[in-house]
């Protein structure tokens, strides 16, 4: 299960880029150690990373667009990434999604209104053998078919 936002607390943030700046290349850490903190990476952090790192605000804001598992707002309960690489496709991923999408009022990104699911694309889990495939909660999903996808959105409201 995602674990629960925390309201954005800059001094926490600090201590968090503090503890990583002696890594070799801390930014990827910090970012990582910013989200589990918090459940995303808020806006106004950015700007403290990059006095940090003495980058700019422009650069740091392009690390953070660029990676898809960089969140601007906090996941729902749950999270479902489902897999968008050419095996899945070649399975019918494309159509099986935007079915599921239109189907629960969803989108790509963002959570349903009751918060209990957000929905990712994620570009290979390497289960290709099993396409097309998903991530639940960190849990490997393959051969998903529509009936999976809807008992997920089933159990995601459940808890």
């Amino acid at each position: 299960m995602s674990g629960a936002a925390v309201a954005f607390d800059a001094a926490r943030a600090q201590e968090i880029i503090d503890a990583h700046l002696g890594l070799e290349g801390p930014a990827m850490p910090i970012l990582h150690a910013i989200q589990d903190e918090f459940g995303c990476v808020p806006e106004a952090v950015v700007p403290q990373i990059a006095e940090a790192l003495n980058v700019s605000r422009a650069e740091m804001h392009g690390v953070v667009t660029f990676y898809h598992d960089f969140r601007r707002e906090p996941a729902g309960r749950h999270v479902l990434k489902l897999c968008r690489a050419e095996s899945c496709q070649s399975m019918g991923s494309e159509r099986l999604h935007q079915e599921f999408l239109a189907r629960h009022k969803l989108d790509w990104h963002h959570t349903s209104p009751d918060g209990a699911l957000t929905v990712e694309a994620v570009y290979c889990l390497g289960l290709c053998a099993h396409s097309p495939s998903a991530l639940f909660d960190g849990e490997p999903i393959g051969c998903v078919d529509s009936q999976r996808l809807d008992e997920i959105v089933s159990e995601a409201q459940r808890t």
